[in-house]
């Protein structure tokens, strides 16, 4: 877990202490245990704003887009035509209008500023929307094409190159990372596994002593893989004995990646991932230029009469929610995209599209070892297993001071979906699950079914 921190003046007041007190990127149960417990909440922000609506099929980018703001807003989209669906589905219009209203209003409803959501059917049918505000002072309004800081999804991408480079034989998921990080000093013990699926026992870094104030002393700071290893606890857990979200796992992960390859983390995501899958939105944060125009970040604090009222967490810059916390995060929470290909994304790393069918399988498999480590949440090579809406889903939440995400794709329905907000305070997976219910039938229970993605145990599933 990463610390949530405040700016200054926001920590002098430590108004709602317990949401607000330290910097973080992604705390793994959160997702899963729900959102915050909301009180009475009025209208402190606009409840209109500007939204964005679309759908497609694989028909040429540029054409009709459709849908509306359930608050009487202009829409503002981009991209491609008209959602295929079967003849005893509501009509395209007719469910893109849907899908608008229910992200309008969960966004309002929660005083959310703005969000930004996509929806993929394996079948290449599409829908986007987008509803509130990327800028509260000036009243810009969210766009499909807003950028958004990842956080902790983007340990995806660096499992990813990993996986990529054990595919390739230049590193081995069971081999000692510590004779490849000398500067480290780590126990050697410590495998490459470990990193990936959080059994290290290394405590994480955001959680050290001090490092909310370090970060905070200068938000434009650029900080080093060294400089965030100094707020590691001198404490640790028996390697592969706990499972235990760590942040640090993926910031030496990142580290291991430059090791191995000779180049930054940056660049091996772009060389790979980025630009082979044709995601044009999403970057490497304070390594790349921004690709899209990103969103500021909010704190949502009580306001009078029991409404939230958004507060900034920094400045605009280049780097989302500010350039301290992204750049000690490295290789844990450093890529920004859109909602859209967040959700490209997410149904190609766990859909099989990345790695070769037996790492693939590996990946997926690794998720039983740490369910026997009693993990919080099911946890493979660099990915999440939770059950959404009754589905079984795989992918990643992702959480900032002021930015939360979620994105996870449901092999047996075929779909995947991404909501990104501009907030930390509530869930999205609430926003995702009352979208996929517009669009997918309570499953039914059959409890002696296997997918065939399941991991199983079997010579791929390491005890």
């Amino acid at each position: 877990m990463m610390p949530n921190t405040a700016l200054g003046r926001v920590r002098r007041s430590r108004v709602a202490a317990a949401a607000l007190a330290i910097v973080v990127l992604v705390i793994a149960t959160a997702q899963v245990l729900g959102p915050f417990a909301p009180g009475p909440i009025s209208a402190a922000l606009p409840t209109g704003g500007a939204a964005a609506a679309q759908t497609s099929s694989p028909a040429p980018e540029g054409s009709t887009a459709v849908g509306g703001s359930a608050a009487g807003a202009g829409v503002r989209a981009s991209g491609s035509g008209g959602l295929v669906e079967s003849p005893a589905s509501p009509s395209p219009v007719s469910l893109a209008t849907q899908l608008q209203g229910v992200l309008d209003g969960a966004r309002a409803a929660d005083s959310i500023p703005g969000a930004s959501a996509a929806i993929l059917w394996d079948d290449g049918r599409s829908w986007v929307g987008a509803s509130g505000l990327r800028n509260v002072a000036t009243a810009d309004p969210m766009t499909t094409g807003t950028a958004f800081a990842l956080a902790s999804i983007s340990k995806t991408f660096t499992a990813a190159v990993v996986l990529e480079l054990v595919q390739e034989g230049r590193l081995a998921l069971d081999q000692s990372v510590a004779p490849l990080l000398p500067a480290f000093k780590l126990d050697r013990r410590i495998t490459v596994r470990m990193l990936l699926d959080h059994t290290s026992g290394l405590p994480d870094f955001f959680l050290g002593k001090g490092i909310d104030d370090a970060l905070l002393e200068d938000t434009g700071a650029t900080w080093t893989a060294s400089a965030s290893w100094g707020f590691v606890a001198q404490k640790h857990a028996v390697p592969g004995k706990t499972w235990a979200y760590s942040n640090t796992n993926y910031l030496l992960l990142g580290q291991l990646v430059t090791a191995i390859t000779g180049r930054s983390l940056a660049q091996e995501v772009r060389t790979r991932l980025l630009s082979p899958l044709g995601l044009s939105s999403a970057y490497y944060q304070a390594a790349e230029t921004p690709r899209e125009a990103g969103t500021l970040a909010y704190l949502l604090l009580p306001g009078s009469g029991g409404s939230w009222v958004a507060k900034p967490v920094a400045p605009a810059s280049d780097v989302m929610p500010f350039r301290s916390v992204v750049t000690a995060a490295a290789g844990a929470g450093s890529i920004a995209a859109t909602a859209l290909d967040a959700a490209r994304w997410m149904r190609a790393w766990a859909g099989g599209q990345v790695l070769r069918p037996g790492m693939q399988a590996q990946m997926l498999a690794d998720i039983t070892r740490t369910v026997r480590l009693h993990a919080a949440i099911p946890y493979g090579l660099g990915i999440q297993r939770v059950t959404l809406n009754g589905y079984t889903a795989l992918g990643h939440a992702g959480r900032y001071l002021g930015m939360r995400d979620v994105v996870r794709y449901l092999p047996s329905a075929g779909v995947t979906i991404a909501v990104l907000t501009n907030q930390s305070l509530y869930d999205p997976s609430q926003i995702a699950s009352a979208l996929l219910k517009l669009v997918l039938p309570t499953p039914t229970p059959t409890p002696t079914a296997t997918p065939s993605w399941a991991p199983t145990a079997s010579a791929t599933a390491h005890p």
